[in-house]
């Protein structure tokens, strides 16, 4: 077979000569004989029908066509050793960029500390964070718009891998004026006739406190479901009934010196909700999932220990 384009090892020799300006110690760096080096150069020129090389008393010199020769020969290795590095990367699971999918319910008081420290234990590694309701979730992760997601489990999906990573006390939010504001704490039994504001059933916390009303005798006020979780905040300050609220949430947008609201959590944390990670068992992506899985928890352990229980 004719070889009609250069070879990586001609163009790694002729940049070694470039580099040493001297055939003799190109070759010894090399590893090669003198005359492999020089057969192996005059291939490439005649390959390119270039002159690339002058010989001379201070060795070799190239010529202008070999200066501009010598720029690409080294970007084209530059590339190839860049495709190496990223191979390997991608087999140890710390590399490529990966559509990660969160309920607005979660990323945002969760993702950013994740994101942190993965830019600074895997810098190749990129995240590409949308956030949606649920079932949207499960959907696009189906079909492959996410690689994984962030969800409130379960999630009830087949064909799927699920990864636990903690679980997280729901704390109660109501105006300081509510009935049951001067409590340390409450049971969810209190709740009885109370009315207990949501989010709207798109999303995995509104059935689950949909259940807790159900059980207690509780009034779960669906004329005032929210879109949000400040939505629904800003209702249980304007004393439209009591808002059962994520802790991280709680931690993040609500502050102590408010003077409009009061959190009480339930009794021995009894209520609570489980968040983890869940990709397609045929994604072929099961290192970077467990890679990041395992970021997480350190991030749980060392940032929220106290705040939630990790389920690792």
């Amino acid at each position: 077979m004719t070889q009609d384009t250069p070879t990586l090892k001609q163009l790694r020799y002729f940049v070694t000569l470039a580099e040493t300006g001297h055939y003799g110690r190109a070759a010894q760096r090399l590893g090669i004989a003198q005359a492999s080096l020089s057969q192996q150069i005059s291939n490439l020129e005649a390959l390119l029908r270039l002159r690339l090389v002058e010989r001379g008393r201070k060795g070799a010199v190239l010529s202008p066509e070999g200066r501009d020769v010598l720029e690409r020969a080294r970007r084209v290795l530059a590339e190839m050793g860049g495709l190496v590095d990223a191979a390997e990367a991608y087999r140890s699971g710390i590399a490529g960029t990966i559509r990660l999918g969160s309920t607005p319910t979660i990323g945002p008081y969760f993702l950013p500390g994740l994101a942190r420290r993965l830019h600074r234990s895997h810098p190749d590694l990129k995240l590409v964070i949308r956030e949606g309701p649920p079932r949207a979730l499960r959907e696009d992760l189906m079909a492959g718009l996410h690689d994984l997601i962030l969800v409130q489990l379960p999630v009830g999906l087949e064909g799927t891998e699920v990864r636990r990573l903690f679980r997280e006390p729901l704390r109660l939010v109501m105006a300081r004026d509510h009935a049951l504001a001067g409590r340390a704490w409450l049971d969810p039994s209190d709740l009885d006739q109370q009315d207990i504001l949501s989010l709207s059933p798109a999303y995995a916390l509104h059935g689950q406190i949909a259940a807790l009303c159900a059980d207690v005798g509780a009034r779960l006020r669906e004329d005032y479901e929210g879109t949000s979780l400040d939505a629904v905040r800003q209702m249980a300050a304007m004393g439209m009934g009591i808002a059962i609220l994520p802790s991280l949430y709680v931690r993040s947008e609500i502050r102590s010196t408010e003077s409009d609201l009061t959190v009480i959590d339930f009794r021995r944390r009894r209520f609570d909700r489980s968040i983890g990670l869940v990709w397609r068992s045929t994604s072929g992506k099961e290192a970077r999932f467990e890679r990041i899985a395992a970021v997480a928890r350190d991030a749980i352990r060392d940032e929220l220990s106290g705040l939630v229980t990790s389920e690792a």
